[in-house]
This record gives structure tokens, sequence and C-alpha cells, in this order.
């Protein structure tokens, strides 16, 4: 996020949204190191669905950006900070030709998977999921279909899935399944075990590469084209 931040600061980019899939500590800890809300000159959208009903965004917000767990509280942002509720499968327009299907996935404390649609292409966001052995889950084939660019939890190997069951998290061999059946067209690895070293995951990418060639696993600071 901070890396993020700098980023469009240099590109000028003043009108920014970001979108939760869930606000577990390893995907929201950066947030407040995200320069651009402390930027008069910035407005930010903030997008949440994982909790509807019982959590709103700006609620989701002051609860983790406050002490003792943050020197401040979101009111030290001088961005125009904008808090959007929704609910999983509502179809989002945040902005003209920008459309975003999103869908629950199987994670502990709910999640969000989002099929981004713009300009003719297709990124289809999924993860954090757990998948049910020897049925490929119908929300990621839908949020996967046909996409550019999927990008896919792969967490575990499958002989690791039986320790981990209820973890909330899936392998790169379901990935590559869904991706197939999907007919997706690039598979981004996301979301690797943290006691993963460089190599085992080169080695992985190797073995996901032999049965889906556009496989890849993604590593911090990457770019991609579409």
């Amino acid at each position: 996020m901070r890396e993020a931040a700098g980023s469009l600061a240099k590109e000028g980019v003043r009108d920014i949204d970001l979108f939760f899939t869930h606000s577990h500590y390893d995907h929201i800890i950066g947030l407040p190191f995200f320069n651009a809300i402390y930027d008069p000159r910035v407005s930010v959208d903030l997008w949440s669905g994982h909790l509807a009903g019982k959590t709103t965004t700006r609620q989701l917000i002051g609860q983790f950006m406050r002490p003792p767990w943050f020197p401040v509280e979101p009111d030290i942002c001088r961005a125009t900070m904008n808090f959007r509720d929704f609910a999983a499968g509502d179809t989002l327009k945040p902005h003209p030709g920008i459309v975003i299907h999103t869908t629950r996935l199987n994670h502990p404390g709910g999640c969000i998977g989002y099929r981004i649609e713009w300009a003719d292409r297709v990124i289809a966001m999924v993860y954090d999921t757990e998948h049910v052995t020897g049925k490929l889950d119908e929300a990621a084939l839908e949020l996967m279909a046909d996409a550019d660019l999927a990008i896919y939890d792969a967490t575990y190997l499958e002989a690791e899935m039986q320790k981990y069951l209820g973890f909330g998290h899936s392998t790169w061999q379901e990935g590559i399944k869904l991706a197939k059946k999907a007919g997706a067209k690039r598979l981004a690895m996301f979301h690797h075990a943290p006691g993963r070293t460089d190599r085992e995951l080169d080695d992985m990418q190797h073995d996901a590469q032999k049965s889906f060639p556009e496989a890849f696993f993604a590593f911090d600071g990457q770019s991609l084209q579409l």
C-alpha cells in the first residue's frame, strides 16, 4: 500500500477506489501507511461487502485504525474519504466503463471475490477461498470465465490440505483446474504460505506451468500488462 500510494502520486492520480476482499490483518495492515489518505487533494472511496449487515465500511476502518493498534484515528485523514457498502452479489459501477461483479468466497469471517471488467479486459480476483475436494467452485468459475487474468489463492499444496482444512485457503493445483474449466487466459498464483522459500516457489511454478503454461507465481512489486 505504501508503494502504491507513491506510484499513484507520481502519476498524479487523485481519485482512488480501494476494495476490501476481507479485513484480516494480512490484507489490511498497510492501510494506515497508504499516504494518499492524508493528502487533502485526493478523494478515496473505500468499499467493503464481506460484513454486510454486520459492520459498515466506516465502522471497519474506525475499529482498525485507532489506538492502541495505531497512534491516530481516521479523523486525521485529510483526503476526502467516502465509505461505500455493498453486499455479495452486487454489481458495482465505480466509474464510467468499469463494471465489477462481486460474490462471496469460502473463507472464515467472509470474503468477497471480484470480477473487474474494463476496456474489453477482465481480471478475476479469487482470494481468500477454500475449495472442496472433487468439486469445482461455481462462484470461482463465474468470476474467472474467459478472464484475461485470474488471480487465485494458492497458499497450500494438495498434500497439505488435510492438515489445513478450515483455514480458508486453496492450492495451485485447484487454481489450474478452475482456470482451464473457465477458459482464463493467464493465472497468477497469489497468497503464498509465508514459510515458502523463493526456490520452493520457483519449483512450484515450474510444476504448474507443465499443465498450464500461462500460470505464474506472483511476486512482490510485479507489474503486468493486459
